[in-house]
């Protein structure tokens, strides 16, 4: 069967390179693709919004499934326009998609469900957001025990976490005066922040039947000791010792068991990816937000340690089957992803440059270095985006696992890469 993957980032190469090891597969395409997932099928210059262009090639080159990777795509109706067309898809509709693509929606809904999260205030205009805070807040040295986020997609930059009053008030501004993010900004939500330890959780399901994958912990601030702005991702682990076996099951019953019911009584059933963020509390886990989508970076530690044939998995949740397929099988051994990012990421960054040493890193044992943002240019890989390479190695314990991953991080080089050095370090603290 042929497989096209939409999107062009290090989930799409991880995607791309797990799915090309199908025996079901004949031929995997990546639209857009990058240069590493070149190497794993065949890149296609359309882009992951561009649906009608997208359906046109699917239906010209008998595509038997096509696996949406990035948000946006999905929050734009891909899938609706795929099944209209009856073409086979994997991933949620536009409808379902709005547990993403709407803070708003996704809160209304985890409170109908009665799944833990934060206490939130909805606001459409800067001012009366602002008031809320001027009235909770008298007093500007006071700590400010809220997150502002942006309702709509934000490419993961339409959340502030806040200390003091002046972070709310700029935040506000920012998101609904300002419009720094677009139409994403025409709500915002105010809510209590938690104090914990983020995870993730993420589940596979065909509206019925639900696979729960590993636990990961992705590390979202951009610099060591999760200081400095948000960005996409800089790097994640799996397992995540954190999420233990016990409350691993209580995740499954109070999170994401309740949401993909009620997201199938409000006939809006959830097909494909359920990515649960959460902050672990001392009164358990809370949701922070919903994905409907693989993590990127938490998918690349993913599949390194999937050994079940992912085609198989993906193609039985299209298909309203994931019942009738054995469970996933992981390799014991825990995985470590580690982003590559140029310099200036998450503002601005120069492209274009040369990156040199991937041969040296792909030749180290228990490795993959997934592509990101990067591009071939006259034969030569360049870098192409802000988060550049996934560098994803397995070990036999967390350690081990961190140790080989910045093994072949020594090996990539180009001007102004640079990356944190303590990915996964905070699963010490939980006995690994």
């Amino acid at each position: 069967m042929k497989v096209l993957v939409i999107g062009g980032g290090g989930r799409e190469h991880a995607l791309a390179w797990k799915l090309a090891q199908s025996s079901h597969v004949e031929r995997v395409f990546v639209a857009p693709g990058n240069a590493g997932t070149a190497h794993h099928g065949e890149n296609v210059p359309i882009a992951a919004t561009d649906i009608d262009e997208l359906l046109a090639f699917a239906r010209e080159n008998r595509i038997g499934l096509t696996v949406v990777g990035p948000e946006a795509p999905l929050a734009a109706g891909i899938v609706d326009a795929f099944l209209e067309a009856k073409l086979r898809i994997f991933g949620p509709t536009r409808a379902a998609a709005r547990l993403e693509s709407s803070k708003v929606f996704c809160k209304n809904l985890l409170r109908q469900a009665d799944v833990p999260t934060a206490d939130y205030h909805v606001f459409r205009e800067a001012d009366a957001a602002e008031r809320f805070i001027r009235d909770r807040y008298p007093s500007a040295d006071e700590d400010v025990a809220v997150v502002i986020k942006a309702d709509g997609l934000a490419a993961g930059k339409g959340v502030t976490v806040c200390r003091n009053r002046q972070d709310a008030l700029d935040a506000i501004d920012r998101i609904a005066r300002k419009r720094q993010f677009g139409d994403a900004g025409s709500q915002l939500i105010i809510e209590e922040r938690f104090d914990g330890e983020e995870a993730s959780v993420l589940a596979i399901t065909d509206g019925r039947t639900i696979v729960t994958l590993p636990p990961c912990q992705d590390h979202k601030p951009a610099y060591d000791g999760d200081v400095g702005p948000n960005t996409g991702g800089m790097g994640a682990y799996s397992p995540a010792p954190l999420v233990d076996a016990d409350m691993l099951r209580y995740i499954e019953e109070r999170v994401i068991v309740p949401t993909i019911h009620a997201m199938k009584r409000g006939r809006h059933p959830l097909r494909g990816v359920l990515y649960a963020g959460l902050m672990i509390t001392h009164q358990g886990p809370k949701v922070l937000e919903y994905n409907v989508r693989f993590g990127d970076p938490e998918c690349q530690p993913l599949l390194m340690r999937l050994q079940s044939d992912l085609f198989e998995i993906l193609d039985a949740t299209a298909s309203g089957r994931l019942d009738e397929i054995a469970p996933p099988v992981w390799d014991p051994r825990p995985s470590v992803c580690v982003v590559m990012a140029s310099e200036g990421y998450p503002g601005s960054y120069q492209k274009g440059l040369p990156i040199r040493g991937l041969e040296d890193a792909a030749a180290l044992e228990n490795v993959q270095v997934f592509h990101a943002g990067t591009r071939e240019e006259d034969g030569q890989i360049v870098t192409a985006g802000g988060r550049v390479l996934g560098v994803t190695a397995l070990g036999e314990t967390i350690p081990a696992a961190k140790r080989r991953a910045y093994e072949a991080v020594r090996c990539i080089r180009w001007e102004g890469a640079w990356c944190r050095k303590d990915i996964s370090d905070k699963a010490l603290r939980h006995g690994d």
